[in-house]
């Protein structure tokens, strides 16, 4: 591949949302930095401490439903468990995903959430490996 960048997260302009890409050497690490996107709507992602974890397994038929599948259970965990995640692993088998995510209880007197996520939705789902070997997995949240 050649590249040694870090994987890497960014947003993306959208006019009524939020528009969030995760980049990395694998389609299993762009995911997890599209998960770390997403905490960035909500707030820094390095406030997060590692207290307790989570595991998920998901399934959809192919990579851009498994990347909104993959954001919505994160998004549900964090609603009804309230709680905020600030790490992530994704493993991949095809278009089955084994994640985990770590991360703490809400607390307001030390998070100070910019918005609430309501759900990951197909406006401009893509996900895709670039001519350098990167993988890139985006997506608009609706807050």
């Amino acid at each position: 591949m050649g590249d040694t960048s870090a994987p890497a997260w960014e947003h993306f302009h959208h006019v009524a949302d939020i528009g969030l890409r995760g980049i990395g050497h694998t389609l299993a690490e762009a995911f997890e930095q599209a998960a770390l996107a997403m905490t960035a709507v909500i707030l820094e992602p390095e406030t997060v401490v590692e207290r307790k974890s989570i595991e998920l397994e998901l399934s959809a038929p192919d990579n851009e439903l498994l990347l909104t599948e993959w954001l919505n259970a994160l998004i549900y965990e964090m609603a009804t468990r309230r709680m905020l995640f600030g790490r992530f692993e994704v493993v991949l088998q095809g278009h089955r995903l084994k994640g985990k995510a770590w991360g703490e209880d809400i607390d307001l007197t030390r998070h100070q959430p910019a918005v609430e996520i309501k759900g990951a939705t197909l406006t401009e789902l893509r996900v895709w490996a670039d001519e350098e070997g990167l993988w890139h997995a985006q997506c608009v949240v609706d807050v």
